[in-house]
């Protein structure tokens, strides 16, 4: 058991622990986001608790990839709810997002890092050789590497257990006052507070959002991190990479 897992009470174990309901996903990404923490992520005996998450709101947010509509690239995000988007950037990583609310918005909330609980065995086989614990699934491409994440999961549904993936509730609460701030590795619309996660939980992402794109009233913690229209970015899409 991980550090930043033993100092949260202990829920239903994993293998009996249920799918989070499609109900639960089909509300607004801003208000899906922050209840996704502490659920956890499940692949076989890969288990991960969610402790960072963004939102991105589809049409009325240019930084969302469905900004511009729906393409060929983007198609999962317009499904059902409680399904899996999972896009390729950098041109080395994959990123996954569960995408949220009425099928055909085109909104989702990106994985940014999960407390690995179990199968670390698994995880470190799959991150590159020397990998620590505590970055075996802090930022967006680094757990998508440690759960085997790629495009062929794109659209798999996470409420069915869909290609062996899931999201699963045993218990533990989200926290009643998470960290809030802009969102990372954006340049549109990143003072939107849309990016929470677990205070206190050493696997949060070291990414920061740029100092102006801090929203006021939100608390951007020691982990924390509209002009013509772009190419729409949701997420880390270019620099050094995702928390990488």
């Amino acid at each position: 058991m991980t550090a930043g897992a033993a100092r949260r009470r202990p829920g239903v174990a994993p293998s009996g622990a249920p799918s989070v309901p499609r109900s639960f996903y089909a509300g607004d990404p801003v208000e899906v986001g922050a209840l996704l923490l502490n659920k956890l992520l499940v692949r076989g005996a890969r288990v991960g608790r969610i402790v960072e998450v963004e939102a991105y709101r589809g049409a009325e947010d240019p930084a969302s990839h469905a900004f511009g509509g729906q393409t060929k690239r983007n198609a999962a995000m317009f499904g059902p709810p409680g399904h899996l988007y999972v896009y390729f950037t950098y041109g080395m990583h994959w990123c996954a997002n569960v995408v949220c609310g009425p099928e055909g918005t085109g909104h989702a909330v990106l994985l940014r890092a999960l407390s690995p609980v179990s199968g670390l065995g698994s995880m470190r086989r799959a991150r590159p050789p020397g990998t620590s614990d505590r970055n075996l699934t802090s930022g967006p491409a680094k757990l998508c590497q440690a759960f085997g994440i790629t495009g062929d999961e794109d659209g798999a549904d996470l409420v069915r257990g869909d290609r062996g993936l899931a999201v699963r509730d045993d218990g533990v609460p989200p926290p009643a006052a998470p960290g809030v701030s802009g969102r990372i590795g954006i340049r549109q619309a990143a003072d939107r507070p849309w990016r929470w996660w677990v205070e206190g939980d050493p696997h949060v992402s070291r990414g920061r959002p740029a100092p102006d794109a801090v929203a006021p009233g939100s608390r951007p913690g020691r982990d924390s991190g509209r002009g013509p229209r772009r190419r729409p970015e949701q997420g880390p899409e270019r620099g050094p990479g995702p928390g990488a």
